[in-house]
């Protein structure tokens, strides 16, 4: 558990158990940029792996996840460059036939703020963007809106317990529509609870149950 994940439940300090080592997927930010071409959008997201909804969470990394949506019929090549100088990254992005989008994963030490540079090459065509974070200052942290989603299902949260102990992990995603919202996650490798919930407030806008693979090893 690197040390932003180990921070990041500081926010649920009401709660006494700690959680941080049960999470299996934080995405904290989304960067979005847009032309009449595309709309590209980068996800700051920690992720373990082998990634798996089996209820045990395995160490997290650290990627900068972009998705190039295309406006309209696709460009046969897109190469996106990320940042500036020494610390800049990239490469050609790979179409997503099941998505109709372009996809490019990159490994990072640290997650961008507030703004970050970026050149796409899109049906020949070069362009220079600044994508900007979605959040605002009424938007929950990752670690609020964490701490609402526990309270939320505190139930939930007891009936995974064994001899005290929480056998199941937690999943946490900033999501962006007409609006910044949180999709908050528990499983067990049984069951999962999944919640839609407000990204300022931690409202509780929809809430669904799925039953898992029972033959998970």
């Amino acid at each position: 558990m690197c040390a932003a994940t180990a921070v990041l439940l500081t926010a649920a300090a009401c709660a006494p158990y700690d959680y941080s080592d049960r999470l299996s997927e934080v995405r904290s930010d989304l960067f979005i940029a847009e032309t009449e071409d595309f709309t590209l959008t980068l996800a700051c997201v920690e992720r373990e792996y082998p990634y798996a909804d089996d209820g045990i969470p395995c160490p997290m990394t650290k990627s900068v996840q972009i998705t190039l949506a295309p406006a309209g019929t696709p460009a046969d090549e897109v190469t996106i460059s990320v940042g500036e100088g020494a610390a800049q990254w990239g490469g050609d992005a790979s179409f997503r036939t099941a998505y109709g989008d372009f996809y490019l994963s990159q490994g990072v030490d640290a997650f961008p703020e507030g703004s970050v540079n970026v050149t796409v090459t899109y049906g020949g065509t070069e362009h220079t963007l600044a994508a900007t974070s979605v959040k605002n200052e009424e938007t929950l942290s990752p670690g609020e809106a964490l701490a609402k989603g526990i309270a939320a299902e505190k139930e939930t949260m007891e009936r995974m317990r064994k001899n005290g102990v929480f056998c199941g992990e937690l999943c946490i995603r900033l999501l962006r529509r007409d609006k910044n919202y949180y999709y908050f996650a528990i499983t067990d490798g049984t069951e999962r609870i999944s919640l839609l919930m407000d990204g300022e407030t931690g409202e509780v806008l929809a809430r669904r149950e799925d039953t898992l693979r029972s033959d998970l090893s």
